[in-house]
């Protein structure tokens, strides 16, 4: 096992791949349907020809840079897995800001809180506010009726059956009044899409990332049309991209939105913008 390793991580480092021993051990542990931990404990053991050619087609997977979520088939997210494939976004871990916000903001109706998430992808913020606050209810949308296959399903596995699904673009045909409104939309600049990662340019679906020419065509649509959507002293959170927050700040402001603020990733880039919206 030790020299499978070996050869799978010098592989993925010839490649230029980032952090070719962690992939190696994860896709290896994930093709013997084993922890991680236990590679450490049966390095010597050698594998049998069946678990050898599973771990070769991964890595030749991998070698084309499809993602190793693609390749498991979920990626946690705020203590679940959700399914993923290329329908969908891959979840990060920077989004679990958002959700922080979403919870933070509508602590005082807890119980009965309304939510809508847009662009809302394998679904994992709309499932995981629904899951948090098992009494409230939350309606997510996407445009793509792919994502919302995955969506679904990720919302009948884990349990959360207080979520309704629909297809939309943005805000469009949505009606009622909300708590909260969350959105992660597609935020990369048109002409810095093609320099991002070849995991990313080659495998996730460019209508997730791409968010026109200066990246923020989704965020003033969202900013402008939400107000319509939010009870009183409702909460718009949204997910950005580096640098974007003082942009982002300044749409909210001039719609109106009051006690606007930014909250920080675990990197402590500012990550998500927030303002409340009083009729």
């Amino acid at each position: 096992m030790a020299s499978v390793l070996k050869w799978a991580t010098d592989d993925f480092r010839t490649r230029g791949i980032d952090n070719p021993r962690l992939d190696a051990e994860v896709l290896l542990a994930f093709a013997l349907g084993v922890a991680r931990t236990q590679l450490f404990i049966d390095l010597g053991k050698p594998l049998d020809p069946k678990e050898l050619a599973a771990f070769r087609d991964l890595v030749k997977r991998r070698r084309e840079r499809e993602p190793v979520a693609y390749l498991r088939g979920f990626r946690e997210f705020y203590g679940r897995d959700f399914k993923v494939d290329a329908r969908v976004l891959i979840p990060r871990p920077d989004t679990e800001c958002l959700v922080e916000v979403a919870l933070k903001q509508t602590a005082q109706v807890s119980l009965s809180m309304r939510a809508l998430d847009l662009c809302t992808g394998s679904g994992c913020i709309a499932i995981t506010l629904a899951r948090e606050r098992p009494t409230s209810k939350v309606m997510a949308t996407d445009t793509s009726a792919e994502a919302l296959e995955v969506a679904r399903d990720n919302a009948m596995r884990l349990g959360a059956y207080n979520v309704a699904f629909a297809r939309a673009d943005l805000l469009d045909g949505i009606t009622g009044r909300f708590d909260v409104v969350t959105a992660n939309p597609p935020y990369i600049a048109s002409a810095e899409v093609s320099s991002l990662s070849p995991d990313i340019v080659k495998h996730e679906p460019r209508l997730a990332l791409d968010g026109g020419a200066d990246g923020l065509d989704f965020a003033r649509r969202i900013v402008n049309g939400a107000p319509a959507l939010l009870v009183s002293g409702g909460t718009l959170a949204m997910e950005v991209g580096s640098g974007q927050a003082a942009a982002v700040t300044e749409l909210f402001e001039r719609r109106g939105f009051s006690a606007v603020n930014r909250a920080s990733d675990y990197a402590r880039i500012e990550r998500v913008v927030f303002g409340r919206w009083t009729l």
